[in-house]
């Protein structure tokens, strides 16, 4: 437990892509977590699943059956909030049709620990072992509980720099409206001896009329005043 805390207080996250941060978040996960053989994040926006990171191919492989079958561990931990654990696959009963397929394959028992923080995106840290019961003890559990905190932390703070770059767009978008309205006003009041009011009154008439954004009138008339 304090080597997984030791670890992932060591990941930096400051402008870095989320999928560099999380790939270094699930290898910590496969070395540090009792029973890891292999580690994934899986992540849901709009209900889609996709595994974001993942360490060791038969997490992704599990991954995918799950999201094949549109059920399974690892999307009812995201999904509902609840941490899932399953001791032998083979004698495991829910989710039939993906531990149906799951069998043919090496994974034997997985833990899936859901994303503490529910934002615009939630998910769940998905670790397998090719071992029965390979999770069942509160070392396991209390190092897949951190892990899934410092996953949350990264998406939450990757999900936080994009409203900002989003806001900051906008503005600029916001800004350079105004200003191509204002020159337009300026084109409308000089060539047809309208005080600004008047001007802008023109503009919206011809934004309902022609169907087009106010932004792309004013566009079209100062760069008609330009080529002239």
């Amino acid at each position: 437990m304090d080597e997984v805390l030791r670890e992932l207080s060591k990941v930096a996250l400051g402008d870095r892509e989320l999928a560099d941060v999380l790939g270094e978040i699930t290898a910590i996960a496969a070395r540090a977590i009792p029973g890891a053989e292999a580690v994934s994040t899986t992540l849901i926006r709009g209900n889609k699943p996709f595994t974001a990171a993942y360490t060791g191919e038969m997490a992704l492989m599990a991954d995918e059956l799950q999201y094949a079958e549109d059920g399974g561990p690892c999307l009812d931990a995201g999904r509902g909030g609840v941490v899932l654990r399953v001791d032998d696959m083979r004698t495991e009963e829910r989710w039939p049709r993906y531990v149906a397929r799951v069998r043919e394959t090496q994974v034997r028992s997985s833990l899936s620990v859901p994303l503490p923080y529910q934002g615009s995106w939630i998910g769940a840290l998905n670790i397998y072992s090719t071992r029965p019961e390979a999770f069942a003890t509160p070392e396991a559990l209390a190092a897949g509980l951190e892990t899934a905190e410092a996953i949350a932390v990264a998406v939450a703070n990757a999900d936080a720099h994009a409203r900002l770059l989003d806001d900051a767009r906008n503005m600029r978008t916001a800004m350079e409206s105004r200003a191509v309205i204002e020159q337009a006003k300026g084109v409308l009041m000089a060539e047809r001896h309208v005080d600004a009011e008047q001007a802008f009154e023109i503009l919206r008439q011809a934004s309902q009329r022609y169907n087009r954004k106010l932004r792309d009138i004013a566009t079209g008339i100062v760069a008609g005043t330009q080529a002239r």
